[in-house]
């Protein structure tokens, strides 16, 4: 990935503010990162199971095109052998015509 995020859940949890006397209320700012940390195990639990379904899905594309380069061979092994068999058939039919109109 190109861009990994600075902050995790823990980061989050363990960061401490200076107190001064005209700063925020802590317990605002305490659940506000509350939310913040709830929010960031959603997004890294949606991102890992969107990264397990790519690896999947790529694992299952792989395997249908092998499959069809396998049965791509088959369809042009089957038509080679299908070509051989009409051109003897053809051949013996030319010779049987010979046989005929010889007579």
């Amino acid at each position: 990935m190109a861009h990994q995020p600075k902050l995790s859940a823990e980061t989050i949890y363990k960061k401490e503010f200076n107190v001064e006397f005209k700063g925020y209320s802590v317990l605002e700012v305490d659940s506000f990162l509350d939310d913040i940390i709830t929010d960031y195990q959603l997004y890294q639990a949606q991102l890992t199971q969107a990264m397990s379904l790519i690896d999947q899905l790529q694992r299952s594309n792989s395997a249908l095109q092998n499959k069809i380069l396998e049965l791509q061979g088959r369809l042009d092994a089957a038509g080679d052998a299908n070509g051989a068999q009409h051109v003897d058939v053809l051949k013996r039919l030319a010779k049987l015509e010979q046989e005929v109109y010889k007579k």
